[in-house]
């Protein structure tokens, strides 16, 4: 009676999402590919804060330097206090640009204060630069270190924002998702980022859900400082979800989506490693810090995805025929409705059938990174621990 009951919910749960819970699984949001031409381009300045990303950074800014946007656009980059180069890397990848007509300035991050994040206080030093030499700037593109843009990114971006009136546009760039630990965990990474903040319901002005994903956002400059600036926000770890909510709450209209060829990480995902600690840096501050919501969260993920094919593929140990085909059921409309996210990342069907997987390795980073707060280490990412972000 016990598994049946347990399959039950897991089932209801699952049509939950796939008919109620915004869509978020048909990861359908996507960048217009072809915008109209712009009449009068808007200014841009691109901020780009960088902390220890020479592997990257170079490739970053000639990305920048190749956009086709008709406008007015320049470039500056933050070094947030590396120890590896980037700033001279940076400098020499803007000058080799040779006879780009855009500007690219790196300046150093101011100190960090009490009650900043790292990436925020350099994302502040950035637009304060941005705003001295470029006052007329209409937008702020506020773009990681490890992100290349493709040439029509920038373009897009913005005729987007002027059809629609948005304070903000961000694209949830594509993840390196290579070799075993990549495939596994990166599109399970994506679906649970959608399920978490269904896009549709992000965009639509009228929900109170807001996201953004921070590798790749397009910010109206006066809705930003109309709102507060960054320092509203100065203390956050997931600081691209807070600058979406307080856009938002401020009244402006807000989009995400998902990017294939424009936007893509450099970051690679290839080992375990790397995707445990990009989790567990915010996983516990996602939970406000907790416990119960910890627990929560545990027994919700231990339902919707490992007890539909537990129950359902050890039918010949409980012989159950209730339960097990109920948590079949469950089981099948979970990977029908990873299979467009799947698919976004070039994989087969049967990769569907990876996600409980996944998800057992995702709740142990989850509760890895509870038990790093407890310890004093919440919130570590390259050298730096937060503990009180949000």
């Amino acid at each position: 009676m016990a598994l049946t009951l347990i399959a039950a919910g897991a089932l209801l749960a699952w049509l939950y999402l796939v008919l109620l819970h915004g869509r978020f699984w048909r990861a359908t949001e996507r960048l217009d590919p072809a915008p109209k031409p712009l009449s009068s381009p808007p200014a841009v300045v691109a901020v780009i804060p960088a902390r220890d990303e020479a592997a990257s950074i170079g490739a970053v800014v000639r990305a920048h330097l190749a956009a086709d946007y008709p406008g007015d656009f320049s470039v500056v980059v933050v070094d947030d206090a590396s120890s590896d180069g980037t700033a001279a890397i940076a400098k020499a990848s803007g000058a080799a640009a040779g006879g780009s007509a855009r500007r690219v300035d790196v300046i150093a991050a101011r100190p960090l204060e009490k009650g900043w994040s790292g990436k925020l206080n350099a994302v502040a030093s950035g637009v304060a630069a941005a705003g001295a030499h470029d006052p007329q700037a209409d937008y702020l593109l506020l773009c990681d270190g490890d992100i290349v843009l493709a040439p029509s990114t920038l373009r897009r971006l913005v005729a987007k924002a002027e059809a629609e009136g948005l304070a903000l546009v961000s694209l949830m760039s594509r993840l390196d998702a290579r070799e075993p630990w990549g495939a596994l965990l990166i599109p399970a990474f994506v679906f649970f980022f959608q399920k978490l903040y269904p896009f549709p319901r992000a965009n639509d002005p009228k929900s109170p859900v807001a996201a953004a994903a921070g590798g790749c956002m397009l910010v109206k400059r006066a809705a930003l400082a109309a709102a507060g600036g960054i320092e509203a926000i100065r203390g956050a770890l997931i600081d691209d979800c807070a600058l979406a909510r307080l856009l938002k709450l401020a009244g402006g209209r807000i989009w995400i989506g998902l990017a294939k060829e424009e936007a893509t990480s450099l970051r690679d995902n290839r080992r375990y490693a790397s995707v445990h600690a990009m989790v567990a840096r915010s996983a516990f501050t996602q939970l406000r810090h907790s416990w119960a919501l910890l627990a929560g969260c545990l027994a919700g993920m231990a339902l919707l995805y490992l007890a539909p094919a537990a129950i359902a593929f050890s039918y010949p140990l409980h012989r159950n025929e209730a339960a097990a085909t109920t948590a079949l059921a469950a089981f099948l409309l979970m990977s029908l409705a990873y299979f467009p996210t799947v698919r976004l990342y070039g994989m087969g069907a049967a990769a569907t059938f990876t996600l409980p997987i996944a998800a057992l390795l995702y709740m142990a980073m989850t509760l890895d990174s509870a038990l790093a707060h407890l310890r004093g280490r919440g919130g570590r990412w390259k050298g730096r621990i937060y503990q009180e972000a949000e």
